[in-house]
């Protein structure tokens, strides 16, 4: 009898309300994939495309329930973070994490609001620091949150590759550092950092305000090492899937804000 257990993937996160973010982007990157999706949920949002209007955070004792008992039953190939909310949940997930040794894990640090607005208390970026970072296989910064880990200012090119250096040099295992705050317009620029390795991923900056990029990129990475990517050739797959995510993006709410076509690989009624 063939073996019908697949490979899981699973993402502890936020859930988002309004389905462009958070777990909902996870899964549908998880399922896009290919692969079965599982969720630890670390925080619950009531959010749309305009606001989040309120957040509740559960337990650290039910959200390590929730992980184990994921663990318990699944064959998880790896593990992606998102919105961790506070340094009880922190701490919480990496102790988990310490316990299960998952292969990979993809650290996405939700820091700071699409406003601007840092979501992190002092403490809690700390425990990030100190707890997580040393657990990732990858981390996936944007630049405010490169800003905050690192406690200066990147505003050029030459200060994203001298980050990047940074955050290896106190570290970080690996580092995807996503360009699309750098000012600039024809084109956007990821840089890659594992080691000594290097690398860039270009792709056009798209005329629009797209919602759960970051989510989406990260489950991406994650989806591609539990196939049997290389960390480098998943970090170049998932920003190209990202981009043609946006290409395709729709706008289900009344804002502006674009959703992420996470499906449209495996669709043949729109252009690659």
């Amino acid at each position: 009898m063939p073996n019908l257990r697949p490979i899981s993937v699973l993402t502890i996160a936020g859930s988002d309300s309004g389905g462009g973010a958070g777990i909902q982007a996870d899964l549908k990157t998880f399922a896009a994939h290919g692969l079965h999706g599982l969720s630890a949920i670390a925080a619950l949002t009531a959010q749309h495309t305009r606001a989040v209007t309120a957040v509740h955070v559960p337990p650290p004792d039910f959200l390590r329930a929730q992980i184990d008992a994921c663990f318990a039953d699944f064959h998880i190939a790896a593990v992606k973070l998102g919105m961790l909310a506070s340094t009880e949940i922190i701490h919480g997930v990496a102790d988990a994490l310490e316990a299960h040794r998952p292969a990979h894990v993809v650290l996405d640090p939700v820091m700071v609001a699409t406003s601007g607005a840092k979501l992190l208390a002092d403490d809690a970026l700390d425990a990030l620091r100190t707890r997580l970072l040393p657990l990732a296989t990858v981390v996936t910064p944007n630049i405010p949150e490169a800003e905050l880990l690192l406690g200066r200012r990147i505003e050029t090119d030459a200060e994203a590759e001298a980050a990047l250096a940074q955050m290896l040099a106190e570290g970080a295992s690996a580092v995807l550092l996503k360009g699309g705050h750098l000012p600039g317009d024809g084109e956007m620029t990821d840089r890659f950092g594992h080691g000594h390795a290097r690398a860039v991923f270009v792709n056009p900056r798209l005329a629009l305000e797209g919602h759960g990029t970051g989510c989406t990129l990260a489950s991406a990475i994650a989806a591609n090492l539990a196939l049997g990517l290389s960390l480098r050739e998943a970090c170049a797959d998932a920003t190209d899937y990202v981009h043609g995510a946006l290409r395709h993006a729709y706008r289900p709410g009344h804002s502006s804000v674009a959703v992420l076509q996470h499906f449209w690989r495996l669709r043949g009624d729109i252009a690659p």
